[in-house]
């Protein structure tokens, strides 16, 4: 691993292993008995300038090794002539650990080690123990330092590469409730509108009408009456038209049908999402038709995550006196009994027992312990006046299916 800066402790420690090494170079110089000891210093300190000088040395594992292996030939001839020489071994050491793989620096050492052994024995009058202890001893703390400092840089740095990580989630689960909560605010207003304004401009119309076979021809009052009903139209597409605009996205250009198709075509498996209908097609109110969206994308982001299935199906019916969608998963199910009951299950329950084989049908409600995801879409359901259910066995899928009646609308031809 190469010398270059990493902090200003790295910088530090950079430039006091340089003046370590130059320092017992002029040690050596300084003992020298001799003008051979002085010129194999020399020689050393300008091999050792060289490559310190040299950025791309240091960047180089190859170069490095070429420069490692020519500082030492020219320190072993300077510990030929000094015995004083030895101690430069420990800023070798440190500088061989950073510059070459572990598996090459250690080796490295150990030779360098017995280099010093051998230089400074054959230099003292008498063999003791210190001959062995120094070098040994010196290439142990270099050795622990190198790989301490090493080992607590890379969890520095996969600490920074956390921090990053989780600052960007966070910034990313920021946006993601930010889009929630305007998506939630426009249906929410969809729904509002709806169940209001256009409601009561729709009943205001009929009354109009009502009051203008009353009156009789020619009275002044039928043009009021019919500017009345006019306005009241006007405001009528108005609001309608404000209704499909807050909708979400994948309704604005098409129907439930479509959206649903969409949704099962862009959803990356496993499992294999196929989507079908039965029944005649036909057009929903904006409430219903955001709500059945929801519930399947909230169901089916259920079956990608956690249901580890091959196959999940998504199936839209339309019926008589009611509209059903089901999705259906052979995953690894759960046990319903962990989610928490509710009333009104009846008519989800057989719209979804005949999809999951007549298991176990539970309703989750709003506000109940465990994940927010299926106490969500019950809310949805029962607010249109549905009901929704769920039924699941361990190892044997899950089945989510909601039931809402068709509206009056689709009765009497009238409403928003």
């Amino acid at each position: 691993m190469d010398l270059r800066p990493r902090s200003p402790v790295a910088v530090i420690l950079r430039l006091c292993l340089y003046a370590l090494f130059a320092g017992l170079l002029g040690l050596a110089a300084a003992h020298a008995t001799g003008p051979g000891t002085v010129a194999a210093a020399l020689g050393t300190g300008a091999v050792f300038a060289f490559g310190v000088l040299q950025p791309a040395v240091l960047r180089s594992r190859r170069r490095s090794a070429v420069w490692l292996a020519a500082l030492g030939a020219a320190w072993l001839v300077l510990l030929a002539y000094s015995p004083q020489a030895v101690w430069a071994a420990f800023p070798l050491y440190f500088l061989l650990l950073h510059l070459l793989p572990v598996r090459w620096g250690l080796p490295a050492v150990a030779a360098t080690a017995a280099a010093a052994i051998a230089g400074f024995a054959g230099h003292a009058e008498r063999i003791n123990a210190g001959v062995f202890i120094g070098p040994l001893l010196g290439a142990a703390v270099a050795v622990a330092t190198v790989l301490g400092y090493e080992a607590l840089y890379r969890e520095s740095e996969r600490r920074r590469e956390l921090i990053e990580e989780l600052v960007a989630t966070r910034a990313d689960l920021a946006a993601a409730e930010r889009a929630a909560g305007t998506l939630a605010e426009r249906e929410r207003l969809a729904r509002e509108i709806h169940d209001t304004l256009a409601q009561g401009l729709s009943s205001i119309q009929l009354l109009l009408r009502a009051a203008q076979r009353e009156v009789p021809a020619g009275s002044p009052a039928a043009a009021h009456i019919e500017q009345a009903r006019g306005a009241a139209q006007d405001n009528l597409a108005e609001a309608r038209r404000f209704v499909r605009a807050l909708t979400p996205p994948d309704l604005e250009h098409g129907s439930l049908t479509g959206a649903l198709e969409r949704l099962c075509s862009r959803a990356v498996g496993p499992p294999a999402v196929r989507f079908s209908v039965s029944g005649s097609p036909a057009a929903l109110p904006t409430p219903y038709e955001v709500a059945l969206l929801r519930i399947a994308q909230s169901a089916l982001g259920n079956t990608l995550r956690h249901a580890r299935a091959a196959r999940a199906e998504v199936t839209l019916s339309f019926m008589d006196t009611a509209v059903a969608l089901d999705v259906v998963d052979d995953g690894t199910g759960f046990v319903p009994d962990a989610v928490p009951a509710g009333a009104g299950a009846g008519g989800a329950g057989a719209a979804g027992a005949g999809a999951a084989g007549g298991r176990r049908t539970e309703s989750p409600r709003a506000g109940a312990d465990g994940g927010f995801g299926l106490p969500a879409m019950c809310s949805r359901a029962e607010a249109l006046g549905g009901t929704f259910a769920v039924e699941s066995a361990p190892g044997q899928g899950t089945a989510v299916a909601v039931t809402l009646p068709w509206p009056v609308a689709r009765d009497t031809g009238g409403g928003a």
